[in-house]
């Protein structure tokens, strides 16, 4: 028997999808929620977080996550669904990165130190700032992006190449990366996905 998806490992997993579909949005329309956005950065440049609570804060800041989950795990041809399939393919990636990433610990040095840069910076300027953006998402290119497995991100080439759009896109993979790195923490495995979307939906009902 598999063990029951906890409310932890939901909301951990709510705060990827909600980082993803600012991807997907980013990807397909260069445009993005700059709440959501906020959301995201402050749960990446909070490495040291004393709870879930303390990180993620009130269960409505995940509210979007929660409804793109909740839609994945009801549709049953989701796999079909372009939008669901190009979202838990970035979902799947991610988590399939932080396995990876929790087993070199270099790597892990250098993206400490990379994340600890970037809040000093945004404490001078601000949490979205283009530096901030910017300063992330090279250093996502500088260590998830030389990973063997790397995430292909679908959508228009016209916002895929602009250097704004891209280092944003890139924040919000080492965001659902990060909250996939304390999902497994936490207990969560793919299988919950993969195998229990029915208890899952039963966490998010009781959120």
């Amino acid at each position: 028997m598999f063990s029951k998806p906890t409310k932890q490992q939901t909301l951990a997993l709510a705060a990827i999808f909600q980082a993803t579909h600012q991807v997907y949005k980013l990807a397909h329309t260069g445009d993005s929620d700059r709440d959501k956005m906020e959301f995201s950065m402050s749960t990446l440049l909070n490495q040291n977080p004393d709870s879930l609570e303390n990180l993620y804060g009130p269960v409505e800041n995940l509210q979007d996550g929660i409804d793109t989950m909740q839609t994945f795990l009801e549709n049953t041809n989701s796999v079909t669904d372009l939008r669901n399939k190009e979202m838990i393919g970035y979902v799947m990636s991610s988590i399939h990165l932080a396995s990876k990433l929790s087993n070199n610990k270099q790597l892990l040095i250098k993206i400490e130190n990379g994340i600890n840069n970037a809040r000093q910076q945004a404490e001078h300027f601000s949490i979205t700032h283009e530096n901030v953006y910017s300063n992330i998402g090279a250093l996502y290119q500088d260590t998830v992006s030389k990973m063997r497995l790397r995430i292909q991100v679908m959508g228009s080439a016209v916002y895929l190449q602009q250097s704004g759009v891209a280092a944003r896109i890139r924040c919000m993979l080492f965001a659902a990366i990060r909250s996939a790195f304390l999902w497994r923490q936490l207990g969560g495995k793919r299988r919950h996905l993969l195998f229990q979307r029915k208890a899952l939906l039963e966490v998010i009902s009781t959120q």
